[in-house]
């Protein structure tokens, strides 16, 4: 579900969230991680980079995908990084929950996709 987002903000991305996978039956945890994902995305895209230009989640057989585009070509940084400026714990929570993430930036701006491991309420553990 890709949504040109201009104004998107926290509680409405992670309703789209829910909404795309509802149909699925995704576990409560992968549901909880993928939700913090966005938060964490979306708000970081307010926050720092202006807000969001594009929002889109996937369900995809064994995993999510969340993309968060921005119109800043900044890209996301450690935290401490440099040690006087504040922040990056976000980035790091993202990349701890993600299997993994990937960055497009250009002049126009960024997007990040993460990707998240997904099983399913009915599946045998």
């Amino acid at each position: 579900m890709s949504h040109h987002a201009a104004g998107l903000r926290g509680v409405d991305a992670r309703r789209l969230a829910r909404e795309v996978l509802a149909p699925h039956r995704v576990d409560e945890q992968a549901l909880d991680d993928v939700l913090t994902v966005v938060a964490e995305l979306v708000s970081n895209a307010i926050r720092h980079a202006g807000g969001v230009t594009a929002f889109d989640v996937r369900h995809l057989h064994d995993e999510v995908v969340v993309a968060v585009s921005d119109a800043s070509p900044l890209l996301p940084v450690p935290p401490g990084t440099p040690p006087t400026v504040p922040g990056g714990f976000g980035w790091l929570l993202v990349n701890r929950m993600a299997t993994r993430t990937e960055i497009r930036a250009d002049h126009d701006g960024k997007t990040i996709t993460a990707y998240l491991p997904l099983t399913s309420a009915d599946s045998d553990p």
